[in-house]
C-alpha cells in the first residue's frame, strides 16, 4: 500500500478550473464511504461485459503527493526538475503513445447525472477522453486521460497501456499547436475495492498526467473489471 500522502503543498493560487472541479468533488459523497473514486471504464476479457456503459468517477482533489528527492548536500527536500516545467492550459487534440501504436482523438469527459466521470464513447476504439473541467494535460496539476481497453466487440485504444514502463516516453498535441512530452514515472494496477483516490487524483504542483484504464478479471455479476490500471507520468 502507498504511504499516507504529505499535507498540501504551498502553490499558485486556484485557478477558475481547479475551484470548478473542487465545487464539484465536495458533492459525490456515498453515505458511510466517502468519495467514490474508482474508475469503472469498460475492460477487456475473453468474455466483454453487456453493459458498455461503465462510468469512470470524477479525480478527487485533496492532498498532494511529495513531488521533491532530497538533496544530500543541503539534508533538505529539492524541487523536482519537472516541478519547474508546466505550461499554459489549452485542450489536448491527440495523445501519441508510440511503443504501444497508440493515435488517438481526445473527446471531452463531464460529470454525468450520477456524479461521476461519462466514460469515452464504447462504440468508437480509438478514443481517449479527458476530465475538460480538470486540469489538460501540460497545465500544472495532474490531468486525467482515460480510455477503453476493450469494447464488446474489438481490443480498444488502451489494449497495451500495460506494457508501459518507466522511462517510456508519450506525447500529447495540444489546440495551441505545442507537444507536451511526458515520462512514465510507473505503472500500477490497484484493486476497485481499494484503490488510492489520493495517490492517484490528487492535485500536485507540477504538470503530471494519469493514464487510466480497467484492467485485472471481469466479475459477471458486477458487469465490471475488478482493477485498474494507472499510468503515472510527469511533463519534461
Amino acid at each position: 500500500m502507498p504511504a499516507t500522502p504529505p499535507t498540501p503543498l504551498e502553490t499558485d493560487p486556484e485557478s477558475p478550473s481547479r475551484r470548478r472541479l473542487r465545487a464539484v468533488m465536495t458533492a459525490v459523497f456515498w453515505s458511510g464511504a466517502g468519495l467514490m473514486l474508482a474508475v469503472t471504464l469498460m475492460g477487456g476479457g475473453e468474455d466483454p461485459p453487456d453493459d458498455a456503459h461503465g462510468r469512470q468517477a470524477p479525480p478527487a482533489v485533496s492532498a498532494a503527493p511529495s513531488s521533491s528527492s532530497t538533496d544530500p548536500a543541503a539534508g533538505e527536500p529539492a524541487p523536482r526538475e519537472s516541478a519547474r516545467k508546466h505550461l499554459p492550459r489549452s485542450e489536448p487534440t491527440r495523445l501519441l503513445i508510440p511503443g504501444i501504436d497508440v493515435d488517438a482523438p481526445f473527446t471531452d469527459l463531464a460529470i454525468g447525472s450520477k456524479g461521476q466521470l461519462e466514460p469515452p464513447p464504447p462504440h468508437n476504439t480509438n478514443l481517449v477522453g479527458w476530465y475538460a473541467k480538470g486540469v489538460s494535460p501540460g497545465e500544472r496539476g495532474t490531468a486525467i486521460i482515460a480510455g477503453h481497453v476493450d469494447t464488446a466487440t474489438s481490443p480498444a485504444v488502451f489494449a497495451r497501456l500495460g506494457e508501459l514502463e518507466k522511462g517510456d516516453r508519450f506525447r500529447v498535441l495540444r489546440a495551441d499547436g505545442s507537444k507536451a512530452t511526458f515520462v512514465v514515472d510507473e505503472t500500477e494496477s490497484f484493486d476497485k475495492d481499494d484503490f488510492p483516490d489520493e495517490r492517484v487524483y490528487a492535485d500536485t504542483p507540477d504538470a503530471q498526467v494519469r493514464l487510466i484504464t480497467c484492467a485485472g478479471d471481469y466479475d459477471r455479476a458486477a458487469k465490471d473489471y475488478t482493477e485498474n490500471l494507472v499510468v503515472f507520468a510527469h511533463l519534461v
